[in-house]
């Protein structure tokens, strides 16, 4: 049997299992990968709010992912949570020796509930280290505004692209708007726009859901247009089936037969 291909992910534990590694787990495996987890920090949070975050460090980070890539084939890398500069640093440092992978970025900033997970100057170690080498960025409204200072999405991506992304998705879950509008750009324009239902709850790891997709439909060797467009669809009927484990966010349905 021939064997899955071999997402490595940089991401934060989340311990109800909503976001963070368990949910690009799901998500990976939906698409017909293999994970490779690299833990960047230990979370203790519940459906409501972030109690704690540990950080592992650099090196903690780097011994981890250089024990699988001297030993397995690695088809793309996906970022997540990271909470400290030499943390940045040491994913740059791998990074650099596998820049033919393409590398899809989530740039988690705060939580679902609204906490702050990252300092200035993490922010602006993303910016200066990673972007550069990032192949497609998955920031939502909010976070776009956070990383540029920009509230107009069409202007916030441009100065994005201009920091080295080549591909950056604007997700519209956090606009104040009817419906959800999805921008993808790239050379310094909009490549297409997806434009979805609203669902009237708040969800709890939608952007680990698209990002880990996104990852994987590149892994799996579609284009960054059908991938973008095939991530998207499967998070929508994910968050369109989630459920409600607790009193506070909703979950998505990774898992459910619909995609």
């Amino acid at each position: 049997m021939k064997s899955p291909p071999i997402v490595m992910v940089f991401a934060g534990n989340d311990p109800t299992g909503g976001a963070g590694l368990c949910a690009d787990t799901q998500a990976l495996a939906s698409h017909g990968c293999h994970i490779a987890p690299i833990v960047t920090s230990i979370t203790v949070q519940n459906t409501s709010r972030i109690l704690n975050n540990m950080s592992l460090s650099g090196e903690q980070i780097t011994a981890q992912a250089e024990a699988v890539l001297d030993d397995m084939p690695i088809a793309a890398f996906k970022i997540g949570l990271l909470t400290h500069t030499t943390m940045v640093e040491a994913i740059q440092s791998i990074l650099l020796k596998y820049s033919h992978l393409p590398v899809i970025l989530d740039p988690i900033l705060a939580s679902g509930s609204g906490q702050n997970l990252v300092s200035g100057t993490v922010r602006k170690a993303i910016i200066k280290r990673l972007l550069p080498m990032t192949y497609v960025l998955t920031p939502n409204t909010f976070e776009s505004q956070i990383l540029t200072g920009l509230s107009l999405p069409d202007i916030a991506a441009l100065h994005l692209l201009n920091y080295g992304c080549q591909f950056v998705c604007i997700t519209g879950t956090h606009a104040n708007t009817p419906e959800v509008k999805n921008i993808l750009y790239s050379q310094g324009k909009q490549l297409k726009t997806w434009t979805y239902r609203r669902l009237p709850y708040s969800y709890h790891g939608s952007g680990c859901t698209f990002a880990a997709s996104v990852a994987g439909l590149l892994a799996q060797g579609k284009s960054i247009l059908d991938a973008v467009e095939q991530a998207q669809n499967y998070t929508w009927e994910s968050l369109k089936n989630g459920y409600q484990p607790a009193q506070a966010q909703y979950f998505p349905n990774r898992l459910g037969n619909f995609y």
